[in-house]
């Protein structure tokens, strides 16, 4: 039984989304809601049957034909006519095909339209039209399978409030009539924008989250990595500021166990007194290097390299060459002098507070104390409860 209940939780948090996510692409973003309750449905069968019988011989393949089989029988038994519930669809012929099974069975299951579906999915959801806060919730539910209770955690507010910022998400791209689909080739880098700057988002918000709740937050980062490795693996959306963003996620990611666990003094103190440390993040140079993650960052190094090609430089470029210095042990001159070039560099295509205040601290590891007290009174940022 214990057996069962942990292959469910691990297949709920990489199934649920590619699921939802096919039965949407194929009916339409207007039975978003229907397909996540299928999909509930689907799980909740299984733990209820793997918990009598046993996990069965292919548990994914389990979960996807009962998952069909159970969105076939809700669209004809509510008997959904065309011009009621489907009225972009020209006749009853095509509802016709989208019910048919072995039409369904051929296309739908394959790993290249599961992605595909989940890329259209991505794109949908990085409109405009709503804020970047739904936009978050709304791909931590709907593309990284996260429940409820999760997400409120990660927000640090109440189900409520989660449930009513995803439904009037949700209502605004229905009403806006927006399409699972990639945009045409003339709008796509623009779109993409929005795209990498909502994963980025997403990605800062479990790096950066007050929640205590150390797992959640790693799991956020890496289902914000999940997907902008899914990008990569498109031609049309494998483009250098892509590799730069997975990069700069990479190098940040690696130091992820260093930052929110114990310092060398704090874990040295608290192998004398017997106590753990305190759960709070821990400053660069406290951190424990050897708790730095060296595989992700010679990923990290990889996707840096694979975003040198073109000529566009962008924020995520910058960052990412940046946090790749941070992955440098030795604290020599060079790396703060090298640090606060790029720091120039984007304050000169992103000045925003934080960007400056972070100068700030590479100005006084390259330069001193005295520089970086006059350039900090420059900046006049006292309502900052940073500065």
């Amino acid at each position: 039984m214990e057996n069962a209940h942990e292959s469910i939780k691990s297949l709920f948090q990489q199934e649920f989304a590619r699921l939802v996510a096919l039965i949407s692409k194929r009916f339409g973003w207007q039975h978003i809601e229907l397909a996540e309750d299928i999909v509930s449905e689907t799980f909740l069968l299984a733990a209820e049957t793997w918990g009598i019988r046993g996990l069965p011989t292919n548990p994914t393949a389990w979960l996807y034909t009962v998952a069909k089989q159970k969105t076939l029988y809700q669209f004809r038994r509510r008997n959904l006519m065309v011009n009621q519930v489907l009225p972009e669809l020209t006749g009853r012929g095509e509802l016709d095909r989208l019910t048919n099974d072995e039409e369904w069975a051929e296309e739908s299951f394959s790993a290249r339209t599961i992605r595909d579906s989940q890329l259209h999915m991505l794109f949908a959801i990085c409109t405009p039209l709503i804020a970047d806060e739904a936009q978050i919730g709304l791909a931590l539910r709907i593309l990284c399978g996260f429940g409820i209770d999760e997400i409120a955690e990660a927000f640090l507010t109440n189900k409520a409030t989660i449930n009513k910022r995803l439904f009037r998400a949700k209502e605004k791209l229905r009403a806006a009539n927006i399409r699972m689909e990639l945009p045409p080739e003339s709008e796509l880098v623009r779109r993409l924008d929005r795209v990498l700057r909502v994963i980025y988002l997403l990605f800062n918000e479990g790096y950066y989250s007050k929640t205590q709740n150390r797992t959640l937050r790693n799991e956020v980062c890496l289902e914000a990595m999940r997907l902008g490795i899914m990008l990569t693996e498109y031609e049309r959306t494998n483009l250098p500021k892509t590799n730069a963003l997975l990069a700069l996620m990479c190098f940040h990611a690696s130091r992820f166990e260093a930052r929110n666990g114990q310092s060398r003094s704090d874990r040295h103190s608290a192998e004398g007194s017997g106590q753990a440390g305190e759960d709070l993040p821990i400053l660069y140079e406290q951190q424990d290097d050897a708790l730095w993650d060296i595989g992700l960052i010679r990923q990290g190094y990889r996707y840096l390299e694979q975003s040198l090609q073109g000529n566009e430089l962008s924020t995520y470029h910058l960052e990412a060459r940046i946090a790749s210095w941070h992955c440098v042990k030795e604290d020599r001159p060079e790396k703060w002098a090298a640090i606060l070039n790029l720091y120039n560099q984007l304050i000169r295509i992103n000045h925003s507070p934080s960007v400056a205040l972070n100068r700030i601290y590479a100005l006084e590891k390259a330069e001193g104390p005295t520089a970086a007290l006059a350039a900090a009174h420059n900046l006049r940022l006292e309502q900052n409860n940073q500065y």
